[in-house]
C-alpha cells in the first residue's frame, strides 16, 4: 500500500464539514495530530477496519478500546440481532439490565450497586456529582493528562482529544467550575497531600485514571494508588476510578484487580456495550443508594440501559469469562512490547514502548519511562506525525495521536504482530534518515 489513495475519504471530508463542525462528530477523528484528513470508514472484520477506498488496515484503534473480541464478533451480532427484533429501546426496566448489574457486582466486588448511562462522560459527571452530594463538599481533584469526558468540571488540564491539539481546557467552560477543579500530576503523591491539608474538609473527591491511556499509557508508580487509597480514607473524600477504558481490559476486573486496589466509585464503559454506546458508574451502597429515586442526587436518561446495548454487553463479558482471554492477549501484547523496543534499539530512533496488559503506546522521546503529562508533552510530536503516515501506507492503523493509547483484540494473531514489526522497522529507519 505504498501509493495509498485516499480520494473518497478526501470527498467525504469535503462533505462532512459543511454539515459537522470540523467534519467529524469527536476531535481526535480529524487527524490533525498527524497532517492528515481523517479515514472514513466503510466497514470492519475482526482485526481489520476498510475505509470507503477499500484500502485494508490492521487495526490498533479498536473503537479506542472497546473490541477486544475484535470487530463484528458472530457471538456478539447474534445477541444483538435477537435483542433487536424485540425492540430498540422500550425507556422501561428489563430483567436484561439486573442481569449486566450482577455481572459487574460479580467481577467488580467494590460495586456494590450499579447505574447504567449511555456514555463513560455521562458516568463521570453523575459520580462526581454524587460524590459532591455524599460528601456535602464542592472541591474535586483530578490529575493533569487524565481524560474523563467533556463535562466542565474535568475538562482541565485534559488529555486525549483536547491534549492532541496543545489545549489544556476548553473556552466556554465556567470559570467557577474551573476554581473548584484541583488540577495535580500524576504520580505524585506528595501534592496530593499538600492539597489536601490546605483544602481539608472542602474536598469531595479524587478521581483518576488508574492507568491512564488518555495522554499515552502511563504506569502508576509503586505505592501511588495505594497513597491514594489511604489519604482519601482517612480524609473522607470519595476516590473514583475512571475505568472507561482500563476496565474489562487490562484484567477482566479491570485495573482494580491488576494493581489490587479498590476505589468507592468506579466509572465503566467501552467494552462494557461490546461496541455499543453505553457507561455505568457504580460503588458502595451507603454511596449510591443517594441516587434518585431513592436519596436527593438526581441522575437519568431516557436510553440508560439500552436493551440492545445490555445484551452485547452481557454476551461480550460471558465470552471473556468463557474463553479466558487474557493469558494469551497478554502474551501477544508483550510480543509486540519487546519486538517494538527491539527495533528501536536497531534504528537508534529517540522512542520507548509503555504497556499494561493489552494497551500501549510507543513515545517518541529520549525519556526511558514516561510518568506523567509533562513527560508527554515534551514527545516530538512531528516525529510521531511521520510515523504514523508511513505505517498507515502499510496498512497498520494506529491511534492517530501521540496521546492516545493503542489496543489488541483476541483476533490479532502473531503473524499480525510480526507485519507491525516488519512496517515499524521500515518507517523508523525512514525517519532516522
Amino acid at each position: 500500500m505504498k501509493n495509498l489513495s485516499l480520494k473518497k475519504s478526501k470527498v467525504c471530508f469535503e462533505q462532512a464539514k459543511k454539515f459537522i463542525p470540523g467534519g467529524v462528530n469527536s476531535p481526535v477523528r480529524a487527524f490533525k495530530a498527524v497532517g492528515m484528513g481523517p479515514l472514513f470508514i466503510k466497514k470492519a472484520s475482526g482485526a481489520y477496519i476498510y475505509d470507503v477506498d477499500n484500502n485494508k488496515y490492521l487495526d490498533y484503534v479498536l473503537s479506542w478500546g472497546p473490541m477486544i473480541l475484535g470487530h463484528a464478533d458472530k457471538g456478539v451480532i447474534k445477541a444483538v440481532k435477537q435483542a433487536l427484533e424485540k425492540g430498540s429501546s422500550f425507556g422501561a426496566p428489563t430483567e436484561k439490565e439486573i442481569e449486566l448489574a450482577r455481572l459487574i457486582n460479580q467481577i467488580y466486588p467494590s460495586v456494590e450497586k450499579v447505574r447504567l448511562t449511555s456514555s463513560g462522560t455521562e458516568s463521570a459527571m453523575s459520580a462526581l456529582r454524587l460524590a459532591r452530594g455524599y460528601t456535602g463538599r464542592q472541591k474535586i481533584i483530578k490529575f493533569q493528562g487524565c481524560y474523563h469526558g467533556h463535562f466542565d468540571s474535568l475538562l482541565v488540564e485534559a488529555g486525549s482529544g483536547s491534549a492532541t491539539f496543545g489545549v489544556p481546557s476548553s473556552a466556554g467552560v465556567n470559570k467557577s467550575f474551573a476554581q473548584d477543579t484541583i488540577s495535580l500530576p500524576f504520580n505524585d503523591i506528595n501534592k496530593v497531600k499538600e492539597a489536601v491539608k490546605q483544602h481539608k474538609n472542602n474536598i469531595a473527591c479524587v478521581i483518576v485514571e488508574p492507568i491512564p491511556a488518555n495522554m499515552g499509557v502511563i504506569l502508576p508508580e509503586q505505592g501511588f494508588l495505594k497513597g491514594l487509597r489511604e489519604i482519601t480514607r482517612k480524609n473522607n473524600i470519595v476516590l473514583i476510578f475512571d475505568e472507561v477504558i482500563t476496565g474489562f481490559r487490562v484484567a477482566l476486573g479491570g485495573a482494580q484487580e491488576f494493581l489490587g486496589v479498590k476505589p468507592d466509585l468506579t466509572i465503566l464503559g467501552k467494552i462494557l456495550g461490546g461496541g455499543f454506546p453505553i457507561g455505568a458508574f457504580g460503588g458502595k451502597r451507603e454511596i449510591m443508594n443517594l441516587l434518585s429515586p431513592d436519596g436527593p442526587v438526581y441522575q437519568g436518561g431516557t436510553l440508560s440501559g439500552n436493551p440492545v446495548a445490555v445484551q452485547a454487553g452481557i454476551t461480550t463479558i460471558k465470552l471473556l469469562i468463557k474463553n479466558k482471554i487474557y493469558d494469551s492477549l497478554n502474551e501477544l501484547s508483550s510480543s509486540l512490547e519487546l519486538g517494538l523496543k527491539e527495533v528501536i534499539r536497531k534504528t537508534a530512533v529517540q522512542a520507548t514502548v509503555q504497556r499494561a496488559g493489552s494497551l500501549f503506546t510507543l513515545f517518541f522521546t529520549d525519556k526511558k519511562i514516561l510518568k506523567n503529562y509533562d513527560d508527554v508533552r515534551r514527545c516530538d510530536l512531528p516525529r510521531f506525525a511521520g510515523f504514523f503516515r508511513k505505517m498507515l501506507k502499510q496498512g497498520i492503523y494506529l491511534a492517530p495521536s501521540q496521546f492516545e493509547a493503542n489496543f489488541i483484540s483476541v483476533k490479532h494473531a502473531y503473524r499480525d504482530i510480526k507485519n507491525t514489526l516488519k512496517a515499524a522497522e521500515s518507517a523508523l529507519g525512514e525517519l532516522k534518515r
